[in-house]
């Protein structure tokens, strides 16, 4: 019979006061026989909750989905999964590119490793007034922040993907009435001046919309779909000239390092989409 109220010394793994003692092996520290080092290990797919500041100060709560990873070495055999959502808890959702540098150097420090990544890709709202009745609604825009950091230095990207409207040119010069319009999508990606001012998801927004031919609403009444009718009618665009226009924006802002545009029209009368794409450095080369 075992004696439940004695206090039974630790042997080969065996109890004290009932509670199990023995070390358990991390496997992680076996080494891997391919000798193969990996550029990235991680976790990814993971949602969190995220706070996002905007242009004005305010707080925005959103649902992000993160994905965290280092480099490894050949030597080892795995990374320390878990570590990477306590650091994401220590931080409780306030993520952005000011604090990813110090989100990077911990994950550096906690995993041991040389190279430290992060993905964190979200939905950001914002509040829009149809243009002639004012009726107002949330437009959700997709967003994201990247960055890296390694022995050499860190970089961060901040990326927004708009939908806008454009008029084919081409139809309106050649067609006795109308002109074929489609939906499209330009993807902004910018790296910041460091040390500068902040450049806002509202910017980029803003730049995105004002280089098609009209916005995308929410909401839209009889008078605001003539209006954005009418305001594509006046201000036709093909592919070739949004990708100009918005990229013409970002190299005059002297906020902007690096821009990445990108602009996809889902055409309307053809069975295929058109696509457009420019990248700028300031210094005229990335690096």
């Amino acid at each position: 019979m075992v004696d439940l109220n004695h206090n039974h010394t630790a042997t080969n793994g065996v109890s004290t006061n009932g509670a199990l003692t023995m070390t358990l092996e991390d496997v992680h520290e076996r080494g891997s026989d391919r000798q193969i080092a990996l550029n990235l290990v991680g976790i990814s797919d993971i949602q969190y909750p995220l706070i996002v500041v905007d242009r004005d100060s305010q707080t925005q709560q959103t649902i992000a989905k993160f994905s965290l990873g280092v480099d490894l070495p050949k030597e080892d055999k795995g990374a320390h999964m878990s570590r990477f959502v306590e650091i994401l808890s220590q931080f409780q959702g306030k993520v952005n590119l000011a604090e990813m540098p110090r989100m990077l150097d911990l994950i550096r420090t906690r995993l041991d490793c040389d190279r430290a990544n992060i993905q964190v890709a979200f939905p950001y709202f914002l509040e829009r007034s149809a243009p002639v009745s004012g009726a107002t609604a949330l437009m959700d825009y997709e967003c994201s922040y990247s960055a890296d950091m390694d022995n050499f230095g860190s970089t961060a990207v901040m990326s927004v993907r708009v939908p806008v409207a454009s008029l084919c040119p081409c139809s309106k010069a050649i067609s006795d009435y109308g002109a074929h319009n489609q939906r499209g999508y330009v993807t902004i990606e910018v790296k910041a001046v460091q040390p500068g001012p902040e450049i806002w998801l509202a910017d980029l927004i803003e730049i995105a919309e004002k280089s098609a031919s009209a916005p995308v609403y929410p909401i839209l009444k009889r008078p605001d779909e003539r209006y954005v009718t009418m305001q594509a009618y006046e201000n036709p665009a093909f592919v070739e000239d949004i990708v100009r226009e918005a990229a013409w924006s970002l190299t005059q802002d002297s906020r902007v390092l690096w821009c990445r545009v990108n602009v996809v029209n889902h055409e309307s009368i053809h069975n295929h989409n058109v696509f457009g794409s420019v990248e700028w450095h300031r210094f005229g080369s990335e690096g």
